[in-house]
């Protein structure tokens, strides 16, 4: 294992030193090259994991797939969001708004005496394992993964920004990071604050981030694919996971309209099968949001990048305005 993180330690600094620098400097922001070169490393991850998309989950697509494609201005949207959310767009602006008050609010903390709390020191000489941590994290972020995706399937304001991400009818691997900027911020951050809760290291955090989200473009791939009947109850499969973005199915419950929904789990179904909102009949349906059908009003959710971000700050004060 030390050849690969000796080689992407080389990349890093070739590409900090060859592309990034050099532009921080021209910005003026000298003061700040040490949190670029990390951002560095989070810039490599993602076009590391946009090399995964290309060489290896496309040719899943291609060997199983759902459906044909035929709205590739649709997908050529999604392909923006992937690149704007892998590359790093998302964390800068966490690092110039969230982190700063976070750091602030932490270094209060430890003045008045109150320690950090070490998920990996809970069973000492068990936990401390570097795999078992990381096994531990994946599993605490994926329980509050499930409950945030409720939320935002749950919470009229929140379901405004988030049915940008279920109104994607020609679904495929891109499509996971088809998010209102406002929802990713606001995820992002809770998840980042989690880390620093539980003491996630740095090191860790970023494999959380990459399994997690490489995972989830395999879910949301344009792919029959299933992992059985008892794997599929390990890990969230394409069809698990495409089941819930089914119109009438995946963003709503108890009746039609009714905000909710099936197969919330970010990488584990058990939450699902715990709370109750597992589905695993295995259709693959049409995807997309009710209110999208023509017989149902035929909203309009936007085509372009800037129209759908547009369109979702609009239904997010439309949902304001309603409960006031």
């Amino acid at each position: 294992m030390d050849w690969i993180s000796n080689t992407f330690d080389l990349l890093q600094q070739l590409l900090f030193e060859n592309v990034i620098q050099p532009v921080v400097f021209g910005l003026g922001f000298g003061n700040l090259l040490e949190d670029a070169f990390d951002a560095t490393g989070w810039l490599l991850l993602g076009l590391l994991q946009v090399l995964v998309l290309l060489l290896g989950i496309r040719l899943l697509e291609k060997r199983w797939p759902v459906e044909p494609v035929t709205d590739r201005a649709a997908v050529r949207v999604d392909v923006l969001y992937t690149l704007i959310h892998r590359l790093g767009l998302v964390r800068l602006v966490m690092f110039f708004t969230i982190e700063p008050a976070w750091d602030a609010i932490a270094g209060q903390l430890r003045l008045a005496g109150l320690p950090t709390w070490q998920l990996d020191g809970l069973w000492p000489g068990v936990t401390d394992i570097a795999w078992v941590s990381l096994a531990a994290y994946l599993v605490v972020f994926d329980f509050v993964g499930y409950w945030l995706h409720r939320w935002q399937h749950s919470l009229n304001a929140w379901w405004a920004l988030h049915s940008l991400h279920h109104s994607q009818r020609q679904m495929t691997m891109w499509s996971d990071n088809r998010n209102h900027l406002l929802d990713d911020v606001v995820t992002a951050t809770a998840f980042a604050l989690l880390a620093r809760l539980i003491g996630v290291e740095p090191g860790q955090f970023v494999a959380i981030t990459v399994i997690t989200q490489l995972l989830e473009s395999l879910q949301h791939a344009n792919t029959r694919i299933g992992f059985g009947r008892w794997g599929g109850r390990l890990l969230v499969s394409p069809r698990f996971h495409r089941l819930h973005h089914s119109i009438g199915i995946g963003h709503e419950s108890a009746g039609r309209g009714t905000l909710g929904g099936h197969n919330f789990g970010v990488l584990l179904p058990w939450w699902d099968m715990l709370f109750g909102t597992a589905k695993f009949d295995g259709q693959l349906e049409a995807t997309g949001v009710r209110d999208q059908l023509p017989e149902e009003g035929g909203r309009d959710y936007g085509a372009g990048f800037w129209r759908q971000q547009w369109l979702g700050l609009a239904r997010l004060a439309a949902s304001f305005r309603k409960a006031a």
